[in-house]
């Protein structure tokens, strides 16, 4: 976690509640991301939610479609961080 996500506090408009704590725009995975881990997911998501990053920045920054990033969304908020889980959504997917 950056300095300033450490120092920040919930009223900063640079800073957001991730999975792991405070988060800044710095604390959202690499762009070059290639596996998306439960954690990075869903920083992505509170980074857009908290407006650290916008959802067409966001898209646009990770390859993202819009539907990928709006099925973590709704993943994250109806079964929480295991909801993340890439075998939970291909189970899902395929009706088992």
């Amino acid at each position: 976690m950056s300095q300033r996500a450490r120092n920040g506090s919930i009223s900063d408009p640079t800073a957001a509640l991730g999975p792991s704590g405070l988060m800044t725009l710095n604390d959202l995975p690499s762009p070059d991301t290639k596996r998306w881990v439960i954690r990075r997911k869903a920083e992505v998501v509170a980074g857009v939610r908290a407006g650290l990053i916008t959802l067409e920045e966001a898209c646009r920054r990770y390859s993202l479609s819009m539907d990928e990033f709006l099925t973590w969304q709704r993943q994250l908020e109806d079964h929480g961080m295991a909801g993340l889980r890439a075998t939970r959504m291909k189970r899902r997917r395929n009706g088992s």
